[in-house]
């Protein structure tokens, strides 16, 4: 069962009154994946944001040029840590596979989760996306320091 203290340790609820996390708990979904298995796949549609509650996952991504359909891992996530976000706002395909690193148990929302709360309480669903979109800007700086390291090491290896 979700707890109350675990929902107000996460981002995503944060500003969120103890009565409006009560009523979000109910429509979380509880799911437990063996090690190894994956939990999404790259390329499968997707409408559901995922949290850790317990165990660990890698983010793998598909290396354009591999013949073999060949995967580069980006991260490792942990027990509080969350993924599927953009799917959560836009239900486009999913843009990497998470697999599971060790026996996980994860709870997810749907968007029609996100439906749901924004018919019973508009400015508690306005909180929620406002920090999904917060945790997403995150990432993005994140992703975008990465990429500039990489241009910048490239330029210095090709100026030697």
């Amino acid at each position: 069962m979700v707890t109350l203290e675990f929902l107000r340790s996460h981002s995503l609820f944060g500003g969120i009154m103890d009565k409006d996390l009560t009523k979000i708990r109910t429509l979380f979904k509880e799911d437990h994946f063996a090690k190894g298995d994956e939990i999404i796949k790259e390329g499968e549609p997707g409408d559901r944001l995922y949290f850790i509650h317990d165990g660990s996952v890698e983010i793998l991504k598909k290396i354009p040029s591999s013949e073999n359909d060949a995967q580069k891992r980006l991260a490792v996530l942990k027990k509080g840590n969350t993924f599927g976000e953009m799917e959560l706002i836009d239900v486009e395909e999913r843009v990497a596979t998470v697999k599971a690193l060790e026996n996980t148990e994860t709870l997810s929302l749907s968007n029609s989760d996100l439906y749901v709360i924004s018919k019973w309480n508009l400015e508690t669903f306005t909180i929620i996306i406002m920090n999904l979109a917060r945790e997403i800007s995150r990432r993005l700086r994140i992703m975008d320091a990465l990429v500039a390291s990489s241009l910048f090491a490239e330029d210095e290896e090709s100026h030697k």
